[in-house]
């Protein structure tokens, strides 16, 4: 039996989590499944430019660990580029560290970090309608045997 995921922070989903190549009809594709957590362990070793055992400890895993998640989203990055196929990013075992809010009156939405309290007012038009996201709100809370709090989630989209 394989020992369970462990769990990895991440600063947050991806603006989109759909690529496919130009030209090609969605039902012709292929799907490469990229889970959060290896489109996390990309941006910060590939964008970012850290060190894997920098990225790791912001991860919250082993260095070799992060090594493996990477090499493993390169292959599954290459294959899609390659082959013509889709990218779909989804699933994980992940902890979100930015929290996303949206404004009631001029729909404006932003990301505070994890730790740093609620924001008191929108930051574009200074109103105090704010309210966490739809999809970034209330899994926190659910509590686990014992009465704690789960800190992680297993994420499908």
């Amino acid at each position: 039996m394989a020992r369970p995921c462990k769990c990895r922070r991440v600063c947050g989903n991806p603006q989109a989590d759909y690529f496919k190549p130009r030209g090609v009809p969605i039902s012709q594709l292929e799907e490469v499944g990229l889970t959060i957590d290896e489109f996390e362990a990309i941006r910060l070793a590939d964008l970012e430019g850290l060190y894997q055992e920098d990225a790791a400890k912001k991860m919250n895993i082993s260095r070799q660990t992060f090594g493996n998640i990477v090499e493993s989203a390169h292959k599954k990055i290459a294959d899609a580029i390659v082959n013509a196929r889709a990218l779909k990013i989804e699933g994980g075992v992940v902890k979100m560290m930015k929290r996303q809010f949206l404004c009631s009156d001029c729909k404006n939405e932003w990301f505070e970090a994890f730790g740093t309290g609620r924001p008191a007012q929108c930051p574009k038009c200074q109103s105090k309608n704010i309210h966490r996201a739809s999809q970034d709100r209330g899994w926190a809370r659910a509590r686990g045997p014992g009465g704690r709090r789960k800190m992680c989630r297993r994420i499908s989209i």
